[in-house]
């Protein structure tokens, strides 16, 4: 299959055109940039521009387009970035595959489409929660709706925290970890759902390669931990104790968060992927991060 990545830069794209590449799938790369590789085609979202060649014989297009939530705090400024950087490239590509007639847009979107919902296990018929995160999601998920009205099968990857050796949530906190200042956020009773990369990638080429996954596809482990259970984890992989915890006032100051959507919980649960007969390869969250740290 001929596959058109937008992101392909980022951490979960660089693992997935190589993961695609691998199964012998042909991979073009879409970029903002002058294109300089024979992979490489130019587009310009803001302008709702793309190069012609790009999406010639495309059989799937991947939208893995977005600022990372955690590059800053959430000052107004930034929210604005986190949703143009995720709603206007969506439309742009939406809008092309209509009309070029392109069997498949696989679009990202993230676990935050939830909201906060405690120790509600979540499969993907779960109603969309409250605050910025939800209501981001859920314009990035509107965005596709150009593609579907058109016929086009459109599947919603709704992510969790991604787990790779290098970038990622990994790296940002096992320096705090290696220094022994690694804790608990909050009461750290919240779930978060996490997922190894090799998995996450492994998951997405299953929803191209199987024209029977559609609509909203949560990406996590099917072992959903708190964020107790994980940092405890997280020390145990570099052994280091980590005895902190950040209170949920400090939290909510640091980040920008007014609303403490940085301790909402999802205990979310990949159903669709489950009864399509997708299989992780890493389920328990010591092992993955032992062999990752």
């Amino acid at each position: 299959m001929r596959v058109v990545v937008a992101g392909a830069s980022g951490l979960i794209g660089t693992a997935l055109v190589a993961e695609l590449r691998s199964a012998g799938h042909d991979v073009l790369r879409l970029v903002r940039r002058t294109a300089r590789a024979e992979d490489e085609h130019t587009w310009d979202p803001p302008a709702g521009r793309i190069d012609d060649e790009a999406l010639a014989g495309a059989d799937a297009v991947v939208n893995l387009c977005g600022a990372p939530i955690a590059g800053g705090r959430w000052s107004h400024a930034r929210r604005q970035l986190l949703v143009n950087s995720r709603v206007e490239p969506t439309e742009v590509l939406a809008a092309a595959v209509a009309e070029r007639g392109i069997p498949l847009l696989v679009n990202a979107s993230a676990a935050g489409y939830y909201g906060d919902k405690g120790d509600q296990v979540v499969e993907e018929s779960a109603p969309r929660g409250a605050g910025f995160l939800a209501d981001l999601c859920g314009r990035w998920e509107a965005a596709t709706e150009r593609a579907t009205d058109a016929g086009v099968r459109v599947v919603r990857l709704r992510t969790g925290h991604v787990l790779a050796r290098r970038g990622g949530l990994v790296g940002m906190l096992k320096p705090l970890f290696k220094l022994a200042l690694g804790g608990k956020l909050g009461n750290g009773r919240q779930y978060m759902p996490w997922i190894h990369v090799t998995d996450q990638t492994a998951a997405i080429r299953h929803v191209i390669e199987h024209d029977s996954v559609s609509g909203a596809v949560n990406v996590c482990s099917p072992n959903p931990v708190t964020n107790a259970e994980f940092t405890a984890a997280f020390g145990r992989a570099v052994r280091r104790p980590a005895p902190w915890f950040a209170p949920s006032p400090v939290l909510r100051l640091a980040v920008g968060d007014s609303d403490g959507e940085i301790l909402y919980s999802q205990r979310m649960v990949p159903a669709a992927l489950a009864g399509d007969g997708f299989t992780h390869r890493h389920v328990d969250l010591d092992e993955t991060l032992s062999a990752l740290l």
